[in-house]
């Protein structure tokens, strides 16, 4: 890893590619086109990287994902996933989703899906610590940690990345992984369509009188999804990670609440079906808000993960969609690359594109139509999703489909994520 420092007239440096973003999805492209044997440059305003040897025996992070086994073989791809389920790890076999205003339920299991899990439920900074063991001691990648951006400028040879320190990086091509209010993706004048969902999450950590089973749950109430997912903590499998999606009124009281009063709060909402529920953690909370680029591609310039799409988490599908960004992009500008081809060039970034944008579009329409048709008192609707949830449940084939496309086994997939 070359981790360059702040020095005076320092000469412009170019790169292959310049990423800027160092979170889960930035350094798995990095890591990605790095392998390929490009030189890449990964710019990030926080000070420092992760380490697994941070994590001990203390409780889960607040954020986790849903894994998929897709983005499972990605990070096996990058040899991050060994580290990552040496440390701590997930996997859930069932998901239970249930609506608490009526008797619509459905159950989904790995079995029916003909996979071995249906996923993994793993804290978001296990994840980026196992990616940076792997991937920022490449030889090919160049780290540029605590420093921000300050101008964008193009010119014949591609993009010129001005940094605070006021170093200078010139790329064909400029990535853009910071993040759903994307600094970069302002500066380069792409617009986004942003909705406001009307909701905030609460997260949290909990430990529960029962075990989890291997089962993520989910249950609607009055439009307010609550997901309990399992986590294992030292072999206990009687922890859970919470997302509570509601309105900013109720989540500002739950995050009022002492940890026995919120324990008691979530142990009525799940209708005690994991016992007594007892918070181990703080409560957070954020707003949520659907975000869609207006085009994931300029020259020289490419939009990946939240930068490019931000999604209600009710799914959990943000970081899997994020994953099958980084891995389309890398698999259509290495193929350019290798060939001698521009790998910056529009004919090379509008593939990447085309790829990517159906699916993102079809999964952020997907969770907008769930948050309508469940948050709807409407009782024509609640019969319908009640009738269609358990009709549901009695087809095995159609819940096959659903769960291979939850699984992210859906369209082309690119090499790495075979």
């Amino acid at each position: 890893m070359k981790t360059q420092t702040a020095a005076v007239d320092v000469p412009v440096e170019r790169f292959d590619a310049v990423i800027v973003g160092a979170g889960m999805v930035g350094t798995a492209l990095a890591g990605l086109l790095a392998n390929a044997g490009m030189q890449v440059a990964l710019v990030e305003s926080k000070a420092e990287p992760l380490s697994l040897s941070a994590f001990g025996d203390h409780s889960p992070a607040p954020r986790v994902s849903a894994l998929t086994p897709v983005s499972q073989r990605l990070l096996t791809h990058l040899k991050a996933w060994p580290a990552i389920a040496a440390t701590r790890i997930t996997p859930y076999h069932y998901m239970q989703v249930w609506d608490a205003e009526g008797s619509g339920n459905i159950h989904f299991s790995a079995d029916e899906a003909g996979a071995p899990v249906l996923g993994h439920i793993v804290e978001n900074d296990v994840t980026l610590a196992a990616l940076n063991e792997q991937i920022l001691t490449l030889p090919t990648v160049s780290t540029f940690f605590g420093v921000g951006i300050d101008a964008l400028q193009s010119s014949a040879c591609g993009r010129w990345l001005v940094l605070k320190d006021g170093r200078q990086l010139n790329t064909p091509l400029l990535i853009a992984a910071d993040g759903a209010r994307s600094t970069l993706r302002e500066l380069a004048g792409i617009s986004v369509a942003e909705e406001s969902m009307q909701q905030d999450a609460v997260v949290t950590t909990v430990k529960c009188e029962k075990s989890h089973g291997g089962t993520a749950r989910q249950a609607f109430i009055a439009g307010r999804p609550l997901a309990f997912l399992p986590l294992t903590v030292n072999g206990d499998d009687r922890y859970c990670s919470i997302v509570w999606s509601t309105t900013p009124e109720h989540a500002n009281q739950l995050t009022a609440l002492s940890s026995d009063e919120l324990g008691c709060a979530l142990s009525d909402a799940l209708d005690h079906r994991l016992g007594n529920v007892h918070a181990v953690d703080a409560a957070y909370r954020f707003p949520l808000v659907q975000r869609h680029a207006a085009h994931y591609v300029l020259p020289n310039f490419a939009l990946v993960g939240d930068a490019a799409h931000s999604i209600h988490p009710l799914a959990g599908q943000g970081v899997n969609l994020g994953f099958m960004d980084a891995a389309v992009l890398a698999e259509e500008v290495i193929r350019a690359w290798q060939r001698g081809a521009p790998w910056g060039a529009l004919t090379t970034l509008s593939r990447y594109e085309r790829r990517r944008r159906f699916d993102n579009s079809a999964m952020l329409g997907l969770m907008k139509g769930f948050k309508v048709l469940f948050g709807s008192q409407l009782p024509v609707l609640m019969l319908a999703r009640n009738m269609g949830m358990s009709g549901m449940n009695q087809l095995v084939p159609l819940k096959r489909l659903v769960m291979r496309q939850a699984t992210g086994e859906r369209g082309r997939l690119p090499q790495s994520c075979r």
